[in-house]
């Protein structure tokens, strides 16, 4: 620990006490990890403050003392966006302890959060009150509010709800110099010039600290009905989607996946069987959700498929005829990550297309992947409804991890990202950039980075808050 963080330590323990600040190594160890534990950093100390004006307190003498800080939630960041820096340099502040839902509006159905609140943990109190949150992935019993803002986060629910962005009616935040942003009345028309709010949603804590999130909530769900559904190729799926969307508003997630990755989610689950008995190269899973008791959703799709099976443009579909079966469905596509990871090494890729590009992309890009790296293998499954993929390249079997990683991933990452640039994409869809793919976003996107560096510098001329994420430490 260094002396200019020694002394705000000493600084900041009459505000925030002992349970506030945390020095034992044995204790900040998981957190200097990142989720997929690709990157490896040092703190000294986690400094968790309890409230807003804690946060304003450790915000304004880290200031006087230029002590770089990462702000931190559930640590569920898929890109390294909450790892501190290697040299030891920054403190972490921990909003975890601020985890209070502060109000659930019944009436207006808007929830406000503080930023330590877990994500299921607000799934929880909002169905309480009969209502629901409607953002969730694979993190939700880690990831917190702020987190979630920070990183602008999506998910499956994309295609009916939209990202975080969407969902954020207001932010309660403290800047560098230790201010407070007061947007938390969620106003549908406020004309007063930049909207702070915004620009804080996807910063990845570069530019202050969510402190709390006016949230919007969806009707509690009265009815819902999952299929699966087999098909010849991505484009058929959109032509499914396109079709569903026009008949009904009910369509909440609309999943892509090609045979393979089905196969080893089958393979890699115990006990786990396909949805379908027959072989199909490309598969769809859909979720329709209802608030009106009066609507059934499994009507819906039964229509709909039968008359898409009619027409030549699906080759068979099933519609769970149970809430386990349809957690059964459920469970094949939550597991994909974890079973490609099983199947060795892999280098993989958070991106989006124009949706109308995403089918052609996924065949042509996977083919391009082959043919420029012989012997590795690519595909790619994920969010039809919002051209969201993710999209691996997977090693030749028997292949040394570390080997790989170190001489080819970079290599196929910029040509991922080209192929994804050339198509009108974007290198990052949900997981932000991070420090896993800064030095990407500075390559392809020179105007981008330089704007973000200007509002950077002007917001926090000492370059404090979360170094090295997004660009690079000026």
């Amino acid at each position: 620990m260094n002396a200019a963080q020694t002394a705000l330590l000493a600084a900041l323990r009459p505000v925030l006490g002992d349970r506030g600040i945390v020095t034992d190594p044995d204790l900040i160890a998981p957190w200097e990890i990142d989720w997929r534990r690709r990157f490896h950093g040092h703190a000294p100390a986690i400094l968790a403050p309890a409230d807003t004006a804690q946060v304003q307190a450790v915000l304004r003498a880290a200031g006087e003392h230029r002590v770089p800080l990462v702000p931190q939630g559930g640590n569920s960041s898929m890109v390294g966006g909450a790892t501190p820096p290697q040299d030891g340099a920054g403190l972490i502040l921990s909003t975890r302890r601020m985890n209070r839902i502060r109000r659930i509006d019944a009436e207006g159905g808007v929830a406000v959060a503080e930023a330590g609140v877990i994500l299921s943990d607000l799934h929880d109190a909002a169905e309480a009150q009969g209502w629901r949150f409607p953002l969730t992935l694979g993190a939700k019993g880690n990831a917190t509010v702020g987190g979630l803002v920070s990183t602008n986060a999506g998910g499956t629910q994309v295609l009916r709800f939209g990202t975080m962005r969407g969902l954020t009616l207001g932010i309660e935040a403290v800047l560098p110099d230790g201010s407070l942003h007061d947007g938390l009345s969620a106003l549908k028309k406020d004309n007063r010039g930049y909207d702070l709010g915004q620009l804080l949603i996807g910063a990845e804590g570069t530019l202050g600290v969510v402190t709390a999130a006016a949230l919007r909530l969806a009707p509690a769900i009265a009815g819902h009905a999952t299929a699966w559904v087999g098909l010849s190729d991505p484009a058929a799926g959109l032509a499914l989607l396109r079709r569903l969307q026009a008949a009904s508003d009910m369509i909440e997630s609309f999943e892509i996946l090609p045979a393979e990755s089905l196969a080893a989610a089958v393979a890699h689950l115990p006990g786990a069987r396909a949805p379908l008995a027959g072989a199909h190269p490309w598969h769809v899973l859909i979720e329709a959700v209802t608030g009106d008791p009066a609507v059934d959703p499994s009507a819906m799709l039964e229509a709909q498929l039968g008359r898409a099976l009619a027409d030549g443009v699906i080759a068979d579909a099933v519609i769970a005829a149970s809430d386990a079966q349809a957690e059964a469905f459920w469970l094949l596509r939550h597991s994909l990550s974890d079973a490609e990871r099983a199947l060795g090494p892999a280098v993989q890729h958070d991106i989006a297309v124009p949706v109308d590009a995403m089918p052609r992309f996924m065949v042509e890009a996977a083919a391009a992947c082959d043919a420029r790296f012989p012997g590795t293998h690519a595909s790619g499954f994920g969010h039809l409804g919002d051209g969201n993929i993710h999209f691996h390249v997977r090693a030749a079997p028997g292949t040394d991890r570390d080997r790989f990683y170190a001489e080819q991933a970079a290599t196929i990452t910029r040509f991922v990202h080209d192929l994804v640039t050339a198509a009108g994409g974007t290198i990052s869809a949900e997981h932000g950039i991070g420090q896993m793919k800064r030095d990407e976003l500075a390559r392809l996107s020179p105007e981008r980075v330089a704007a973000i560096r200007a509002i950077k510098r002007a917001l926090d001329p000492h370059g404090l808050f979360n170094p090295g994420k997004l660009i690079a430490c000026a």
